[in-house]
């Protein structure tokens, strides 16, 4: 799956709160950068009771997919 689609969709289901579908990208994508920024946030809206911690890592999320989408040119996927 191309990446810039990937980070569509973390846009659109961040905004939409639909974490279920967050998940399942987190699994699917081949950005393990992306991947991980993902599990973060999720660890952290589930399980964080400090809200500064969960906005932390959201934006933390966000400010990676926008670095992503500015420099497509650099490679996000471990190469196996």
């Amino acid at each position: 799956m191309d990446s810039s689609v990937d980070y569509d969709k973390a846009l659109y289901y961040t905004h939409r709160s639909q974490w279920d579908n967050l998940l399942i990208l987190m699994v699917r994508t081949k950005d393990d950068f992306l991947s991980k920024k993902i599990e973060q946030f999720l660890h952290a809206y589930n399980f964080e009771h400090d809200y500064q911690e969960v906005e932390k890592q959201l934006y933390s999320l966000l400010r990676y997919i926008d670095h992503a989408v500015e420099h497509p040119e650099l490679e996000y996927v471990q190469q196996i």
